[in-house]
């Protein structure tokens, strides 16, 4: 009888169980290899453009320190020559009609400062590089004829140019372009005011009011570091008043400290509505640009002149040393942000920060004097309170402390800094600031606006040409 089974034909024992098994496997592991070298390429990839892209950040940081090395020279050269020679606050018309001309013919879009950078950051539009020039020229014009401006919105627009001419010159696009930005934002705020840690978060927090740009941490954190270690290697010094005594920390004490962080949040709104009222003023008053700028300069020449407040021009930087020694009066701060809103509202160049930390410590100080506190401990309150609220930098405010003023009254520094945010509401000094998370739940209905928009929707002062709709809901 015959029997059924049969040799296993070769064909059969490839495809039998184990060695179906055997060639999966080897099928498997092919593909995995390709996988893993595709991912393997892909992070070689990666780590290339991070590493291109740090090198750019210390070539714009680099650059920026350069730049701030040179314009803190110019200030302290033209400061003191006004100092020794008053006349040179007759010059205040010329400058302002000289910047009026220059920007309206050849500015292009640079009249619009640091909401140009913003914006810039936000939506990848280019900067000029005639913008780094003209605001380093005209802020320093400024300075010399006795206008109340700072230093920090002239560095900034240097750094967003430089970081934008960069960009373009790289061809970057996308989020290393932005990254970029906002490191070059941070190399202008470590370089100019020796604050490398506030520097950092200041380029992460500046744009967007509510939200941290952790993405661009890395490159923040060296390009502020950078810009200030190359402005110093050039000369450049930096000193900060001590704060003498930190209280301990009592319900008296901190109920004492949250009261004076509402005012100083209230200061602060107060600081940014006056300069928004002046330009409106001469905007919608005057038709002619030349003859609003000829007008506005003759107010502040005038108000200067008449009520002997020489003093309170340019920078101003004796008021904060005044403030920590509780010598200044109830009407420092006020004349200060007067004349500061006179500057700024009438077009002049230069930025907002110094003379909030001006108001801001005398503010402080003055405070101190009636409450029987230490002066140096609420003018440093002050100074961080105002400056934070009037910029809408919480984060940025806590690290600006910790860099002027060392951790030991950090936890002071944290209650002023978000109290003074959120009594501030959304208003600010750059209007092209983009409201990401709302202050409170009461303007919820603001996410994802500008701050110009959010005041145009409180009925506040709306100016026009000022970038209500800069970045469209689209790109939220």
């Amino acid at each position: 009888m015959a029997s059924n089974d049969t040799p296993t034909s070769a064909k059969e024992r490839i495809h039998s169980p184990a060695s179906s098994l055997k060639h999966e496997l080897h099928v498997g592991k092919g593909i995995a290899s390709r996988i893993a070298s595709k991912d393997a390429m892909r992070d070689l990839h990666n780590m290339k453009a991070s590493l291109r892209l740090l090198l750019l950040v210390l070539l714009v940081s680099a650059l920026m320190g350069i730049a701030a090395w040179a314009f803190l020279a110019s200030l302290d050269f033209v400061t003191e020559q006004r100092e020794a020679h008053l006349w040179l606050f007759a010059l205040l018309p010329i400058v302002s009609v000289a910047t009026a001309w220059v920007y309206r013919t050849h500015g292009l879009r640079a009249a619009r400062g640091n909401n140009l950078v913003i914006d810039s950051s936000l939506t990848g539009t280019p900067i000029h590089a005639r913008m780094a020039g003209l605001t380093f020229v005209c802020s320093v014009a400024t300075h010399l004829a006795g206008g109340s401006a700072g230093r920090e919105g002239t560095a900034v627009q240097i750094g967003g140019t430089i970081a934008s001419n960069v960009a373009q010159l790289f061809k970057l696009s996308g989020r290393d372009r932005k990254d970029l930005m906002l490191a070059g934002i941070s190399a202008a705020f470590g370089g100019v005011f020796g604050t490398p840690l506030a520097g950092a978060f200041f380029g992460m927090e500046m744009c967007t009011l509510g939200k941290l740009t952790y993405s661009a941490g890395m490159y923040c954190l060296v390009a502020s570091f950078a810009g200030d270690g190359m402005a110093r290697l050039l000369g450049t010094q930096h000193s900060f008043q001590p704060i003498a005594h930190v209280p301990t920390m009592t319900p008296s004490t901190v109920a004492l400290v949250l009261i004076c962080a509402v005012v100083f949040g209230l200061t602060a709104r107060l600081f940014s509505f006056s300069i928004r009222v002046v330009k409106k003023f001469w905007r919608h008053r005057v038709r002619s640009y030349l003859l609003a700028a000829l007008l506005s300069s003759l107010v502040l020449m005038g108000t200067y002149m008449i009520f002997g407040l020489q003093r309170y021009g340019g920078l101003s930087e004796w008021m904060v040393a005044s403030g920590f020694k509780g010598q200044t009066t109830w009407y420092d701060p006020a004349l200060k942000l007067l004349c500061t809103a006179l500057t700024l509202g009438a077009g002049y160049q230069g930025g907002e920060v110094t003379p909030l930390f001006g108001i801001g410590a005398s503010l402080g100080g003055w405070i101190a004097t009636i409450t029987g506190s230490d002066p140096s401990f609420m003018a440093a309150l002050g100074l961080l309170g105002v400056f934070g609220a009037a910029l809408n930098v919480p984060i940025t405010t806590i690290m600006l402390g910790i860099d002027m003023f060392s951790g030991k009254a950090a936890a002071y520094f944290v209650i002023v800094a978000f109290v003074s945010y959120l009594v501030a509401g959304h208003r600010g000094v750059y209007p092209a600031q983009r409201i990401v998370t709302p202050k409170r739940r009461s303007l919820e209905f603001d996410e994802g606006d500008t701050v110009e928009h959010a005041i145009e929707r409180h009925h506040e002062i709306v100016i026009e040409g000022e970038p209500a709709n800069t970045v469209s809901n689209d790109n939220k």
